[in-house]
């Protein structure tokens, strides 16, 4: 027999997808639980069984969602050389940001900072928690490229990982407003090369990151 209040065909991950769907398209304020439960199918004492509340249900989504953007920092760090790191983060980054509509919603991390409610607070820690532990590990990725003597040894680690998150936020919030995909890869393909033009010399300049296709 099925818990009492959800459906036989209960899908954790597509209700957490449907939820952020949601979420990003409406805003958590403006998404009531009543929305919620009719999206996901389910009635409201499954919605607070499965998820304990709309906050922690919200705070679920986004997770899911930060922990995609993680997986595609390490999966980029990993490259051997910077210009793919840089790369590969933003390329894979975008192609994140901007799925069919019908599989999930845009970036939620950007979504979930602008939103400014006592309940989400525990979202928003979330966020600033992975946020600092991707551009960390950024900033260690070209640290050992210092010392591995790719970049100059007069390169600041720091503000470099701090102009690339600032990219990656900006490229997030586009998304976000509608800016296509093929514009983003273009923004980006301009941030890479400004990147490795300014941290190489003569030949490497010219050449700069690979091109996207």
């Amino acid at each position: 027999m099925s818990s009492r209040g959800r459906p036989p065909s209960y899908d954790r991950e597509v209700a957490i997808r449907e939820a952020a769907r949601l979420f990003w398209r409406r805003g958590y304020n403006g998404t009531s639980t009543r929305e919620l439960t009719s999206a996901l199918g389910m009635s409201t004492s499954s919605l607070y069984s499965a998820f304990g509340s709309k906050a922690e249900l919200f705070a679920t989504a986004v997770r899911t969602y930060a922990d995609r953007y993680s997986r595609i920092y390490e999966s980029a760090l990993a490259e051997p050389l910077i210009p793919d790191v840089v790369t590969s983060l933003l390329r894979g980054s975008i192609m994140e940001f901007t799925p069919d509509p019908s599989v999930h919603p845009g970036c939620m991390v950007t979504s979930a900072i602008m939103i400014d409610s006592p309940e989400t607070l525990d979202a928003r820690r979330l966020i600033e928690e992975s946020s600092a532990a991707n551009a960390a590990a950024l900033q260690e990725r070209f640290v050992r490229a210092i010392n591995e003597g790719e970049l100059t040894g007069s390169t600041s680690a720091k503000h470099l990982a701090d102009y690339v998150q600032t990219l990656w936020q900006g490229l997030s919030a586009q998304s976000n407003r509608g800016v296509t995909r093929g514009q983003l890869l273009t923004i980006a393909e301009v941030g890479a090369r400004v990147v490795w033009g300014e941290l190489s010399g003569g030949a490497d300049r010219a050449a700069g990151p690979p091109r996207h296709t």
